[in-house]
């Protein structure tokens, strides 16, 4: 999980909610972050994010992609919502040399299933703030299970925002802190959801890493990135090295490494 940090000194609003079955955090700062048109915005990001649980839920057994994964409706009948994100998911295979697909191992080895879950959360709420970039004159930032998107105007003199990643091996202590104007923040790991990735060739939760966070432009692709680096193991450190615009932090049980474009600091190996 990571915290942010707003500077007291910024008139600022906080909201949580209960949606995709996890806490979703919203903070805004600034001069209108109390103003209506700002209340009315968060509420928009909590619809669409309830909207879209609907229909991507794993969790729900009549959802569309429950459907999918059961065989009982094809992908093509599946709605346009699905089928984007069912194309978003073909493309992050092919860029993660199949370290992330959305149709795993079943319970026959013949049959995969579709879950696409890995790519959906960052997707959501990537899409969904992009309502709060419409606000003038306040930064946001939102947090859903650790999967961040954010904002802050730098040019009227307000900090970046401050945001600690912990530390899986031991949730009470930080292994680094972040600060950062734009973009999104993605963490995948064992910490509090146990084994819930699965290695796509074999079916089975990765064991290497118990963490690796990814920051770059876009939350979808930094959420894919880090489901698929979870994946590769310690090996993944240099090809995160390769991604251009992002960067990563993996932690092991031996320690912690990061990319040379990690942007906090990080304590020795």
């Amino acid at each position: 999980m990571a915290t942010a940090e707003p500077t007291p000194a910024a008139p600022r609003r906080a909201w949580v909610e209960q949606v995709m079955g996890m806490p979703v955090s919203i903070h805004l700062r600034g001069p209108r972050a109390g103003s209506g048109e700002a209340a009315r915005r968060v509420a928009q990001v909590y619809r669409e994010l309830a909207s879209v649980d609907m229909v991507f839920s794993t969790y729900r057994p009549r959802s569309p992609v429950s459907l999918v994964a059961a065989g009982e409706l094809a992908l093509a009948d599946a709605g346009a919502g699905v089928q984007e994100v069912a194309a978003l998911c073909e493309l992050a295979r092919e860029r993660t040399d199949g370290a992330f697909d959305a149709w795993l191992p079943g319970a026959d080895p013949q049959q995969r299933r579709f879950d696409p879950s890995g790519l959906v959360k960052g997707w959501a709420v990537e899409r969904a703030a992009a309502r709060l970039d419409e606000l003038d004159g306040v930064d946001h930032y939102l947090n859903a299970g650790g999967d961040i998107a954010l904002a802050a105007d730098l040019a009227a003199a307000r900090p970046p925002w401050r945001i600690g990643i912990e530390d899986p091996r031991d949730p009470a202590n930080l292994v680094s802190v972040l600060e950062l104007a734009a973009g999104g923040v993605a963490t995948s790991g064992t910490a509090h959801r146990g084994g819930h990735v699965l290695d796509p060739a074999t079916g089975r939760p990765p064991e290497s890493l118990r963490s690796v966070t990814v920051t770059g432009p876009s939350l979808m692709w930094a959420d894919v990135y880090a489901t698929a680096a979870l994946v590769r193991g310690e090996a993944a450190l240099d090809w995160l090295e390769k991604l251009e615009g992002y960067a990563g932090l993996l932690v092991s049980s031996e320690g912690v490494q990061a990319t040379t474009g990690w942007a906090g600091e990080v304590p020795p190996h």
